[in-house]
């Protein structure tokens, strides 16, 4: 099954329906289903109905008790991992407004505990200036007054010390030049500032050194329950357990390239100096 987009949505009502179909084609009700199966029968019926989304182990119980072929688990595997996938465009989300998506952000920032960003080429704006967030939005064509505001008042998480955050950045995310120089040395300042908050754990990847793995996106993994990855044209948003892992997997590599502490602060120094020079 190849990954199409425009199509994403639609799987989790096509998953649904052939667990239906599958039950259906084994000769079972759906409360004979649930016995096999070691759930409830009302459980069964919101997940052929599309109102709850299976996790693994219940499509495991579900395939093992309709006895599905190997065929037909491939064909399900792949509809339940489009259906833990979400894609968000660019242009939908600023016809609608970028300030509900900081809205959306600051729901999951607030029902999550821990945070893991890998940022490759640009700062995220829980970390940004407002004069770098300004900037980041100057291209957009909607008036952004809003969005700058929220992307600020977002900021204040940072100051929970009930949640821990995890900030990777690479070389060229610090230093390409959105703001003229001084403005980007106040911005390389604020980073090296935050390194001192207890629940923040601030690293850079400096561009020198060998480093096997070259990661492709940015990404920000929210507990260990759902992923996001951005593009130019939009955010994809992942949600299948194997998605998260892989991710997980990825981020702990790229922290292992990256400077902290006393190391970071020293290279942030060097580099806000620079900026002034």
């Amino acid at each position: 099954m190849t990954f199409d987009p425009e199509q994403l949505g639609q799987p989790k009502q096509e998953l649904a329906a052939l667990l239906k179909e599958l039950r259906k084609r084994a000769g079972l009700t759906g409360d004979r289903l649930a016995r096999r199966c070691n759930m409830s029968q009302s459980k069964i019926s919101r997940i052929e109905n599309g109102k709850v989304q299976p996790s693994l182990l219940d499509l495991e119980r579900i395939l093992r008790a309709v006895v599905a072929p190997p065929e037909v688990i491939e064909e399900v595997v792949a509809l339940a991992r489009l259906a833990n996938t979400e894609w968000q465009d660019l242009r939908s989300l600023r016809r609608r407004g970028l300030e509900k998506k900081q809205t959306e952000l600051a729901a999951l920032e607030s029902s999550s505990t821990e945070f893991r960003f890998f940022l490759l080429s640009m700062i995220t704006g829980l970390l940004s200036t407002p004069e770098y967030i300004r900037a980041s939005l100057a291209h957009s064509p909607a008036d952004v007054t809003k969005t700058i505001a929220r992307k600020l008042e977002r900021q204040e998480v940072l100051y929970d010390t009930k949640k821990r955050f995890t900030f990777i950045l690479t070389e060229q995310a610090v230093r390409w030049p959105l703001l003229p120089p001084a403005a980007m040395a106040m911005q390389i300042d604020r980073l090296a500032s935050l390194t001192h908050l207890a629940n923040v754990k601030l690293g850079v990847i400096p561009i020198a050194g060998y480093k096997p793995m070259a990661p492709m996106d940015t990404f920000t993994i929210y507990d260990d329950t759902l992923a996001t990855v951005e593009n130019t044209t939009g955010v994809v948003i992942l949600r299948d357990p194997r998605d998260i892992e892989m991710h997980l997997e990825l981020f702990s590599t790229l922290e292992g390239y990256a400077l902290f502490g006393d190391e970071v602060r020293a290279l942030l120094a060097e580099w806000s100096a620079a900026c002034r020079s």
